[in-house]
């Protein structure tokens, strides 16, 4: 008995901060708890969520969207119980600061714009960790979604911090969205008399001996069009590489090159004739 009445006079013991306030210890003590248990849960919920993401239940991105909408729930939850805590009442300092809070949510407008962006992007998952996507002509990879603003990294390997609310509100081309894989072009102009059958068969050869492009079959070349000064060909084929795709464009390139020269076929230019007339 003696145990628990000192235990209680320690919890019940006041510690002075200003003036006439002070606060309990107990206080502290349930302060410092409920930090312990949200870490707790919240480390339970991310290890189970993401058991379930290796067992392929879920994707990476709707894991990682699950637990950040979970994690910020429960900080909030926390948050509340730690003001309750210290004696401050939550109803009342929104009631009371309800006119403040109107001045400041028109300076922060836009703030609050991207916070609610960011609640969406995490809710709707039409945007996910991992996907690649095309905002203002520039190719960002996402590599965290945030409340405010998210995290990409472009094909220059800089890191680009993006507001929410730019992702919801701009026309966005998500490439990874409903397939890994995604189908792209190479033109290529070759002169007027080459072998058409012969160029077609070596641009579905040169896409074929890249190792990124995915499903072979589907490589396909074209004659695109009969140019003022060249045959224009196009080569189409599928590749999961996405967010390097110009480095794939490029090495096919190559292959186009060096397969035409062994093959005796000419990569056109510009031609332009010039015709002199004579007074005489």
């Amino acid at each position: 008995m003696r145990i628990i009445e000192t235990l209680k006079q320690i919890l019940d013991f006041e510690i002075p901060l200003w003036g006439e306030h002070s606060i309990q210890v107990h206080n502290f003590v349930t302060v410092l708890f409920v930090i312990v248990i949200t870490k707790i849960v919240l480390w339970i919920i991310k290890k189970a969520l993401f058991k379930e993401y290796k067992s392929k239940k879920l994707d990476s991105g709707t894991t990682y969207a699950i637990f950040q909408i979970i994690r910020y729930v429960l900080w909030i939850i926390a948050i509340s119980l730690t003001l309750e805590a210290f004696g401050v009442k939550i109803t009342l300092l929104l009631a009371g600061s309800a006119a403040l809070l109107v001045g400041v949510g028109l300076g922060l407008q836009q703030t609050f714009n991207d916070v609610v962006s960011g609640i969406i992007l995490l809710s709707e998952r039409s945007i996910k960790v991992g996907d690649v996507l095309e905002i203002d002509d520039d190719v960002v990879k996402i590599q965290s979604i945030g409340l405010r603003t998210s995290r990409g990294l472009d094909r220059n390997d800089i890191s680009i911090i993006i507001p929410n609310s730019l992702i919801t509100t701009s026309k966005v081309i998500n490439w990874s969205h409903q397939s890994k894989r995604t189908r792209f072009m190479i033109v290529v102009g070759v002169a007027y008399g080459s072998d058409v059958d012969k160029v077609i068969r070596l641009l579905e050869e040169s896409a074929l001996d890249h190792p990124d492009i995915f499903d072979a079959s589907h490589a396909e070349g074209r004659l695109l069009a009969f140019g003022s000064s060249s045959l224009d060909f196009q080569l189409l084929f599928f590749s999961k590489n996405i967010f390097r795709i110009e480095k794939v464009k490029s090495d096919i390139r190559r292959i186009i090159d060096k397969k035409f020269r062994e093959n005796g076929i000419v990569i056109a230019f510009p031609q332009l004739d010039l015709h002199v007339k004579s007074k005489t």
